[in-house]
């Protein structure tokens, strides 16, 4: 079953060399996502990635085209579309003088939630940090930190912009595992990503985009197996990465 219908999406913005002349940076694109799944989108820089995320998040208008989550349009009901998905943007800025406990309550209030902090705080794994404020925090505790904040109104889609840009590989790694914590869990998820590792890992089907338009799409094992069933070079071995978490992974804690 769809939980995500995305048909002939447009998003267009004024060239940044001529302001009377526009270009699409979405440009007309479609995909499914179904209940359940976690589904990668990836591109270069200026694809459209966080554009295509943030119409469907109601964070930008759509321009051409329909998208709808849980059976509800995007553009006709944003507001209900926002109590049934979780958005982790790609930077958050918080209220310094309120710990972390507090701070997921307040956000807990605009969505009319009862919130229990410290569950929140267990799922992500930072309740020793209960009464921490946001900057005594690491990278990847902010990271996680900034889940349970979409977490708050129990959402049926999380959307994951770029999450682990910056982190460490132990870090990285932490916040995979939660993703697929929640994901069994039974949560649909939709990330963007730089790293082909994380997508390679993480997603069940991916979408490639290009100059705002999907070029393939299908699951990871597929599109290797059709664009690049035979390396350049074959790996004799793993990579620094993997020496990194061998050597420091199981004392290393984020």
């Amino acid at each position: 079953m769809n939980i995500i219908q995305v048909s002939q999406l447009i998003k267009t913005y004024p060239k940044p060399e001529n302001k009377k002349e526009t270009f699409n940076a979405v440009d007309g694109i479609s995909f499914n996502i179904e209940e359940g799944e976690i589904y990668g989108i990836l591109g270069p820089n200026g694809a459209g990635k966080t554009s295509t995320l943030e119409m469907l998040e109601g964070l930008n208008d759509i321009d051409g085209g329909n998208a709808s989550i849980g059976g509800l349009d995007v553009a006709s009901d944003p507001f209900k579309v926002k109590k049934i998905i979780g958005v982790q943007l790609q930077a958050n800025e918080y209220f310094d003088r309120i710990n972390l406990s507090e701070l997921l309550i307040l956000f807990g209030k605009l969505y009319s939630h009862e919130v229990d902090p410290l569950e929140l705080l267990k799922k992500v794994d930072l309740v020793d940090k209960s009464n921490a404020k946001p900057e005594e925090l690491s990278g990847g505790q902010k990271q996680r930190f900034s889940i349970a904040c979409a977490l708050v109104n129990d959402p049926k889609v999380l959307f994951l912009d770029e999450p682990t840009t910056g982190l460490d590989p132990q870090a990285k790694r932490n916040l995979w595992n939660l993703i697929r914590e929640l994901n069994t869990a039974g949560m649909t998820i939709v990330l963007t990503t730089h790293n082909m590792e994380e997508a390679e890992n993480l997603c069940d089907r991916i979408a490639i985009m290009d100059k705002g338009k999907v070029i393939a799409e299908d699951t990871p094992e597929s599109l290797i197996m059709k664009y690049a069933s035979k390396p350049p070079i074959t790996p004799l071995h793993g990579n620094i990465e993997d020496v990194f978490l061998v050597l420091t992974g199981h004392e290393l804690r984020d």
